[in-house]
């Protein structure tokens, strides 16, 4: 009979952020410092763009940022991202996290947590 481990101490969660464009790396950076080892940035747009195009006006250029972070450090996180977003002008932005209920393989999930323990077990 095989014996199932626990291999899963901490888990992850998605973050997803939206800023602007010009801050994208600065807050690429934040959530760096607290053990995100993936990250995807991609063009977005704001919830505004509709208004502001009915008056003529162009919206400034939002970056989507994706990242897992270990659910540990999410709250701590959300919190810096919080103070950031209140300092105002282009410092304003949203973000919120998803749980993750699975991820598949051992060193995937040892990347994705930062876990440097994770290491191939031999057959």
């Amino acid at each position: 009979m095989e014996t199932t481990r626990n291999i899963a101490p901490v888990k992850l969660e998605l973050l997803m952020a939206i800023v602007h464009n010009e801050k994208a790396a600065y807050y690429s950076s934040i959530i760096q410092s607290h053990q995100a080892n993936l990250q995807f940035t991609m063009p977005a747009k704001g919830t505004s763009h509709l208004i502001l195009s009915y008056f003529g006006l162009e919206e400034k250029p939002k970056s989507l940022l994706l990242s897992i972070v270990r659910s540990d450090e999410a709250a701590n996180l959300i919190s810096e991202l919080e103070e950031t977003f209140k300092k105002g002008g282009q410092y304003k932005g949203i973000a919120y996290t998803i749980r993750l209920t699975s991820v598949i393989g051992t060193l995937v999930y040892g990347f994705l947590a930062n876990e440097k323990t994770t290491v191939k077990e031999e057959a």
